[in-house]
């Protein structure tokens, strides 16, 4: 019995028009004169028919079969090939593209949503074709003229799929020991790469007739560290001046036996003598890259969020089925029957649950499309200063997206799989393969360490920094609307004020620290970040309920709405206190090494 995946369009829609309210400044943007909310909904509802027709069906046999690494070539499991093929087909690759390069041009926070559709639904699947908004940025922004006219136009349709080439067996994080070498070329102008990777998502697969890998090396006279790094194009096959291909020196060597995501292989990859062509300057690989590394990081985001939907949506399910017990209490207007096992949902820990599943899942969908939405005003907008705020507060966002997301939605997986009990443990009820799949995403495109150094140690300590102040002034902006509102929501904006001050407070304080004990910033970052996410959660529910206190309240979807925002503020936001408890515990604790 697996639960198939069911996109939520009407709570996407709710975040895009009224929460974030886009339809409103979506005419002053001369390639969207002609996007309303209506045209927005046709779309996000093609792309949910599309996810849950060709895409959602595939996520449970894929994991079942997995990929096969046959004499070099990796086989992907029954039914990708031809599903991908129709992906491309229907243009879904150039959803959000700048027209400049064959794309559609529509919104980023549409795109995420169609991200997060496909992560809820498969995971796996959606691995392959993951990198290719990034890529294209890349390309575009650092490509030559060459790259673009020759390359380009197969990456952005979807026809060529993309790899982002950067860890190395002795270099994961640290990319200032990466030994993949580069030198000259001269017979072509370009450089030869030579060199092995490891753990390169769709490093090899039958999807497509070619793979472009992004691939960072150092030139022979390249400077020592991270600063010696360049970025090189490379193909997997060339095309012969006088017409045909030839394979380039890029080999997969295997593939890993995972935890999870096995319908996406994961490969070891060996450059030898494979030619490649220098994108950007010599020397500013890791700045080019960076571009790719972005729009990953958000995408990774969504695929938190879309582990979080698919736990609370199969536990919902699960729960009003599944009858276990008399329960202590029945919901209101049901009546008791002496003798009757009731839905487990009826029970107050499973209640506790579901509730907090659906809150982090729905608050973090509103979060997480705000910040898309920042980077369509930062790309957009037509007065500069606007775009620059914007740009600021989409860079804030981004780390705690990537992280807290993908923490909460391994944590949801977990706590969803208590709900079915035993059955949750075996494959066909499919939440133990969203906990398995849903791991990886914690470590990959940065570790959620890394995004909480680069949070608080790069944007919010240097003095130079203005996102926080941005947010937090949209948050306190929201807490004076709440505040003009009925007597709980009134409640609800004091509360998240006191969360913007609390935080406020403790950003000063740790920088006080940090000028004695520089390691203060990096004790307490994995804490602040969480304690961070909590806020713009609060900040989440606080507009929501505001919103959905003032419409008509029989419907049932917006009772809903205030019955969770109560809840969160009840109950689940006691989060907040412990973790900046933890941050101000570790503003003057030590942590000592450990002994061999």
């Amino acid at each position: 019995m697996t639960l198939m995946y069911q996109a939520p369009l009407r709570d996407m829609c709710f975040v895009i028009d009224e929460w974030i309210d886009a339809a409103s400044w979506w005419p002053e943007v001369p390639d969207w004169a002609d996007l309303d909310r209506d045209t927005a909904q046709q779309v996000l509802e093609e792309a949910a028919r599309f996810v849950e027709e060709r895409i959602a069906p595939l996520n449970a046999t894929g994991d079942l079969e997995g990929c096969r690494f046959e004499a070099g070539a990796v086989r992907m499991p029954a039914g990708f090939r031809e599903s991908y093929a129709a992906y491309v087909e229907a243009g879904w690759p150039t959803f959000s593209l700048d027209t400049e390069c064959g794309g559609q041009g529509l919104p980023q926070l549409l795109d995420v949503a169609l991200q997060e559709m496909l992560a809820g639904a498969n995971h796996a699947w959606l691995m392959s074709p993951g990198l290719t908004h990034g890529a294209v940025a890349c390309l575009q922004a650092h490509g030559s003229e060459d790259i673009k006219r020759e390359l380009l136009p197969h990456v952005a349709s979807g026809v060529w799929l993309t790899t982002m080439c950067i860890t190395e067996p002795q270099a994961g994080s640290d990319l200032a020991l990466i030994r993949t070498r580069a030198t000259p070329a001269p017979q072509n102008g370009g450089y030869f790469i030579d060199g092995s990777k490891i753990f390169i998502s769709g490093g090899a697969h039958d999807l497509t007739e070619n793979i472009v890998h992004l691939v960072l090396a150092r030139l022979p006279d390249a400077a020592p560290g991270t600063k010696g790094l360049s970025l090189f194009v490379v193909p997997e096959w060339l095309e012969r001046e006088g017409g045909g291909r030839e394979r380039n020196g890029v080999y997969c060597e295997g593939i890993e036996k995972k935890l999870g995501l096995k319908g996406s292989p994961t490969c070891s990859m060996r450059f030898e003598r494979a030619v490649g062509r220098l994108v950007g300057e010599p020397g500013r690989g890791l700045a080019c890259l960076f571009v790719m590394m972005n729009a990953a990081r958000l995408q990774v985001a969504m695929q938190g969020l879309g582990h979080a939907h698919t736990a609370w949506q199969r536990a919902h399910t699960y729960a009003l089925e599944r009858v276990q017990m008399r329960a202590v209490s029945t919901p209101p207007g049901v009546s008791d029957e002496p003798g009757r096992a009731a839905p487990i949902a009826w029970h107050p820990a499973i209640r506790r649950a579901l509730m907090e599943l659906r809150a982090i899942a729905e608050g973090e969908r509103a979060i997480g499309y705000w910040t898309a939405h920042w980077l369509d005003v930062a790309a957009r907008h037509s007065d500069a200063l606007a775009r620059e705020e914007a740009g600021q507060l989409a860079s804030l966002l981004t780390p705690v997206a990537k992280a807290f997301f993908t923490a909460n939605g391994f944590a949801a997986a977990s706590n969803a799989l208590q709900i079915f009990g035993g059955y949750g443990y075996v494959h066909e009820y499919g939440i133990e393969q969203t906990l398995r799949d849903s791991r990886v995403a914690m470590i990959y495109e940065g570790t959620n360490e890394i995004q909480a150094i680069d949070l608080l140690v790069r944007k919010v300590l240097p003095d130079a920094s203005t996102g926080l102040g941005i947010l937090l002034r949209h948050i306190r902006a929201e807490a004076r609307l709440c505040g003009a509102g009925e007597t709980r929501v009134r409640a609800v904006g004091l509360r998240l004020t006191e969360l913007a001050d609390d935080v406020e407070r403790v950003t000063y304080a740790i920088k006080e620290h940090q000028a004695t004990d520089p390691e203060t910033a990096y004790r307490v970052a994995d804490d602040y970040l969480v304690m961070f996410g909590w806020m713009l959660l609060s900040f989440a529910w606080a507009r929501t309920l505001r919103i959905a206190t003032n419409v008509d309240s029989s419907d049932p979807f917006y009772a809903e709405k205030c019955e969770t925002a109560y809840f969160f503020f009840d109950y689940p936001l006691a989060a907040f206190a412990y973790r900046r408890a933890l941050v101000e515990a570790g503003l003057s604790a030590r942590l000592p090494y450990i002994a061999s």
